[in-house]
């Protein structure tokens, strides 16, 4: 897919251009706000059409709700065959999340119609109150998702990917649109490698075959990669990461992936990801049902893996580590087991209580790894727990850590990336719930406060270092698809982090 920025005079669609030559776009997509009249950026091509679309709207047909979505067909006075409207919302409560959802829908319903060239007005500041680089990077974003789905495996698939994207502007914003366009488009490719990685089935992804992707994605892009396997985990003492994984066929596998984008005197940011490829439970057997989506457990690990190949698309001028801790927790006769004592890589003694409480058994040994190995800060992804889910919902990421100013950074980034996070306590009376009689802790802290719990033992494990936890367990994989997202793996917390990297975002 091609996607590339174009002027427009207010009222002349520009023709796409493909390698048989010129052509009339298939498809127009216009957004506009939740009102009566034609949102500025259109309203003279409207009057082309003898006021068609205004009397669409004024009809009540269309209202202009969030991503809400109608298509007309063959509208007179209008170079396009179909021309698709979406809503942005309430005027004035107009988000950069709302003008996502509606490029995404509108992008989805031309992709999934075998639309070949497309043409999109990019709402203006004085509609959205967003800038028109960001506005841009959201469209990239748009179609590069509404291309990729969870339909990996269909014979026919329900989507097609259009040869050509224009996105119309005036000519004094198309060098700003151009920058932000590329932007969304290393964007998105990241979103949709974590996508495909975690939509991707548990024989086809395991510790090994994920670390063959990772050192592949390492070799293009130039990042430095070291892979860590079950002897060097031996040598590194990462008990706690090795029992989880003795179960299965599959040998563990850590990750570490280094990109050097500042000077070397710059501190050093680590992305940590838990990467449990599948996760029965182990002897803590999940139910069925439980086990259904359990592919989706290394999505902390495919964030890192998507995040830092943007880092080192977009050249970012600094000094990143990832660290992608790769097992699989299965039953066998080698299983590790409940009432087991494990010594971490630091030293802390761990009373195994349940076995199906892997992923910070694995996070703790790696963290422990990124703090020894020149980590000045740290943040960990991973699906860790359903008390985060019940705590906040299927779209909220939960956020804790022992640092506000590092966790401000990040809260800041998601909320200009679009996507959900919520700071959760970290009061030290939660680390009680994790005392054991026989060791220096337990795994599990019981059922009262359990994300909480969960991240105070990751706690543990970053010597103080300013750490945030992320828990996606909720908005990593989607049950079912709404009008702006496929069903399956969403990408959730790239955009945000590629964004808390970026120091001109920060500012």
């Amino acid at each position: 897919m091609h996607i590339r920025v174009l002027p427009f005079d207010g009222q002349h669609v520009p023709h796409a251009h493909l390698e048989s030559g010129e052509t009339v776009v298939d498809w127009l997509i216009l957004c506009q706000p939740q009102a009566d009249t034609s949102a500025l950026e259109w309203a003279a091509l409207d009057q082309l059409t003898g006021g068609r679309i205004a009397a669409v709207l004024s009809s009540g047909d269309f209202k202009g709700k969030q991503a809400e979505t109608l298509v007309l067909h063959q509208v007179p006075g209008i170079d396009a065959e179909r021309v698709v409207l979406t809503g942005l919302g309430a005027p004035g409560a107009i988000t950069l999340q709302s003008l996502q959802r509606a490029l995404n829908s509108a992008a989805r319903v031309v992709c999934q119609r075998q639309a070949t060239t497309v043409g999109l007005l990019l709402p203006g500041e004085e509609t959205t109150g967003l800038n028109v680089s960001v506005t841009s990077e959201c469209a990239a974003i748009a179609f590069l998702e509404a291309s990729h789905g969870q339909d990996l495996y269909k014979k026919e698939r329900a989507r097609s990917v259009p040869q050509s994207v224009s996105l119309l502007t005036n000519e004094a914003a198309l060098d700003i649109a151009a920058a932000g366009c590329r932007r969304g488009m290393v964007l998105g490719e990241a979103i949709n490698m974590a996508r495909d990685l975690v939509n991707r089935h548990p024989q086809e992804i395991y510790p090994e075959s994920l670390a063959e992707i990772a050192t592949r994605t390492a070799a293009d892009l130039g990042l430095q990669c070291e892979v860590f396997r079950t002897e060097q985990l031996r040598q590194q003492r990462m008990n706690a990461m090795l029992a989880v994984a003795q179960g299965s066929l599959h040998e563990p596998r850590m990750i570490v992936l280094r990109h050097n984008g500042a000077d070397s005197a710059e501190p050093v940011t680590a992305l940590v990801g838990k990467g449990v490829t599948f996760d029965s439970g182990g002897l803590s057997l999940k139910t069925a049902e439980g086990m259904l989506a359990m592919k989706c457990d290394m999505a902390g690990a495919a964030t890192v893996l998507a995040v830092m190949a943007a880092a080192a698309r977009l050249r970012l001028p600094v000094n990143l580590a990832g660290y992608l801790g790769l097992v699989e927790n299965m039953v066998s006769g080698n299983s590790y087991r409940p009432g087991d004592v494990l010594t971490a890589r630091n030293g802390i003694t761990i009373e195994v209580q349940n076995t199906d409480a892997e992923g910070r058994l694995v996070l703790a040994d790696v963290l422990n790894y990124a703090v020894d190995t020149g980590a000045a800060r740290l943040v960990d992804l991973a699906t860790l727990t359903g008390a985060c889910v019940v705590a906040l919902g299927d779209d909220v990421t939960g956020m804790f850590s022992n640092d506000d100013e590092w966790q401000q950074q990040i809260l800041q980034a998601a909320k200009a990336s679009g996507e959900d996070a919520w700071p959760m306590p970290m009061f030290d009376h939660y680390a009680r719930q994790l005392e054991s009689d026989v060791a220096d802790c337990r795994n599990i802290g019981g059922r009262a406060g359990g994300a909480i719990t969960a991240a105070k033992f990751l706690e543990k494990f970053v010597d103080g270092k300013p750490w945030v936890h992320l828990d996606i367990a909720g908005p990593s994989f989607a049950s079912s698809s709404k009008s702006w997202r496929d069903g399956g793996a969403t990408g959730c917390m790239v955009r945000t982090l590629v964004n808390a990297l970026t120091p001109s975002a920060q500012k």
